[in-house]
């Protein structure tokens, strides 16, 4: 095998391979459409709607259990084995998830379920606190920019722990143990905006603040929310209902 020969097949390859990404990243595309930022929180509102009065499209998701899992851990089921088996085969080669979810990583808020939706509908980032990282904005951003997903939603929710262990380990001038405390510091700037404030405070503001991290990020996400291509929104998930709502959809 000559050396022009083998200089040519990686050029080939390389081209396929940046042709195979902007097919990605392209919304336009035919094998990946993109939905609308307002038809994506509409989607959203409709499954939060089907959850809370318990006519789920999904199976195993009942009322009843979303009311024990509000003070209790509970182990949801999912889909059946067949019906998942359907979905798989449906996203064995691609995924075009409609929507990103940074939650909590609270085992009582999981977002396919909260908002009824299943395998491939949602990519979700999920950290206690709901913050932000360099790797979990970088997640947000392969989603963004090669799964073409015009929508993220932050989601905090009701009696968040890493929210109260924030105010907490704040209000006492401590260190919370270990890597724990790289999430008081994330939580910090809400906790002290909101001194005087109640835990839901807290959480609300800390939704804002993360909401505005991703709004201003560069150079990914920015110019896009500037266009009106990507909207982040904001958004509060109660463990005693069930419902969500948007708080902060600019």
């Amino acid at each position: 095998m000559t050396k022009t020969y083998l200089t040519l097949l990686v050029l080939t390859a390389g081209v396929l391979s940046c042709k195979q990404l902007a097919c990605a990243a392209d919304p336009t595309h035919a094998d990946q459409p993109a939905l609308p930022p307002a038809e994506a929180i509409s989607r959203l509102k409709e499954g939060n709607g089907r959850y809370t009065s318990g006519n789920q499209q999904h199976p195993h998701e009942s009322s009843e259990e979303r009311t024990y899992m509000a003070t209790a851990s509970y182990e949801n089921l999912g889909m059946t084995a067949a019906e998942a088996a359907t979905r798989r085969a449906e996203l064995k080669t691609s995924q075009h998830p409609f929507a990103i979810v940074l939650s909590c990583s609270d085992s009582r808020v999981p977002p396919e379920i909260v908002f009824d939706q299943g395998l491939g509908d949602l990519f979700v980032i999920r950290v206690a606190g709901n913050v932000i990282d360099d790797q979990s904005l970088g997640s947000i951003e392969y989603a963004v920019d090669h799964l073409a997903v015009r929508l993220i939603v932050v989601l905090g929710h009701q009696r968040c722990g890493a929210v109260k262990a924030a105010r907490e380990t704040i209000a006492a001038k401590s260190e919370a143990p270990g890597h724990i405390q790289s999430l008081v510091t994330a939580i910090q700037p809400a906790v002290e905006a909101t001194a005087k404030g109640d835990l839901k405070t807290t959480v609300e503001a800390n939704v804002r603040n993360v909401a505005q991290a991703l709004r201003s990020s560069t150079p990914i996400l920015k110019p896009k929310v500037d266009s009106g291509e990507l909207k982040v929104v904001g958004a509060y998930y109660s463990l005693d209902t069930g419902a969500v709502a948007f708080t902060d959809e600019k």
